[in-house]
């Protein structure tokens, strides 16, 4: 498909009555919802790199109080967080979209990652199934996602990000997949703000950003650079509130952390060879002239930041 005809058709979507529910069965009939099993693995791959980074930063999985932002449909890292022996985990969205029939074939897949998440989290498989086990089944007799993680998961929706319910210093974790991108700047420093505020001291944030052009998954003749060829201007034409992109590049994320009071302690920024290559025979737009190469073309980035341990009023 061509990318400025998805474009298209989720803008109309958008603004169209009954456009929220026509764009999910799209999703569930040609796009990343029509097979479950292929995106929960990938997902739960993501998963798995958030552990293995927050675990670096010291922060277990085990026993943490952990927020999410942007739950979409179906709460893969919630639940996987839930099996791993977390404490509390909230997922808050700005629009309510998750889908009890997704949630249902989440427990059901996380059956097949039992070994895969003890060892990540280094807890018991046997521990892991049998939470696994409650889940599938209580989410087949009702769906309620609080009584079928015995409290542990609580899903709020909508929410906005930058002013939650929470009290200061709340939670041990505040983390995101793959939802930053879609956020608006202005948006993100306040998100990263109320993080500052909820967070204990010493907590953690963990974000996980795919920053490149996403019409470049669907279209094949062009890169995941193709959106910086654009004015803002030009890109308003093509962006939507299904597909909204920032156009951020991957260290603006960090240094906006930085900026609300973090300090960063991971981040994979890293130009490869092949992105400078594709960015050389780009004609990018002067908007984004100011930026060197080796950052420009970065379309991913993960980072850990860390709330210090004591923060001026």
């Amino acid at each position: 498909m061509h990318w400025r005809a998805k474009g298209v058709v989720q803008k109309v979507l958008g603004h169209a009555p009954g456009g929220v529910h026509a764009h999910y069965l799209l999703q569930r009939r040609f796009g990343g919802l029509r097979n479950l099993g292929d995106e929960f693995e990938a997902k739960l791959g993501d998963w798995r790199l958030m552990v293995s980074h927050l675990r670096d930063a010291g922060r277990s999985i085990v026993d943490a109080r952990l927020l999410e932002i942007g739950s979409g449909w179906y709460p893969a890292f919630p639940f996987a967080c839930f099996l791993g022996g977390a404490r509390n985990v909230i997922t808050v969205d700005c629009r309510r979209r998750l889908k009890a029939e997704l949630a249902r074939d989440c427990a059901i897949e996380l059956s097949r990652f039992t070994s895969f998440i003890a060892d990540a989290c280094g807890v018991l498989e046997r521990d892991v199934r049998e939470r696994q086990r409650q889940l599938e089944r209580r989410l087949a007799e009702c769906f309620d996602l609080h009584a079928a993680t015995d409290g542990v998961v609580t899903y709020d929706a909508p929410v906005d990000a930058t002013n939650t319910r929470f009290g200061p210093q709340q939670l041990d974790c505040v983390f995101s997949n793959c939802v930053l991108e879609h956020v608006r700047p202005d948006a993100i420093d306040g998100i990263f703000r109320e993080a500052l505020r909820i967070l204990s001291p010493g907590g953690l944030m963990f974000h996980s950003i795919n920053c490149g052009d996403h019409y470049a998954s669907i279209d094949r003749g062009i890169t995941r650079l193709n959106y910086l060829k654009y004015s803002d201007t030009q890109w308003r034409r093509w962006n939507n509130p299904f597909l909204y992109q920032n156009r951020l590049r991957a260290f603006e994320f960090t240094e906006r952390a930085q900026s609300a009071g973090f300090q960063i302690l991971m981040s994979t920024e890293n130009p490869p060879a092949s992105q400078l290559r594709e960015l050389a025979g780009l004609r990018v737009h002067p908007q984004f002239a100011h930026i060197p190469p080796e950052r420009l073309c970065v379309t991913s980035v993960d980072f850990v930041a860390r709330k210090p341990d004591a923060v001026a009023p």
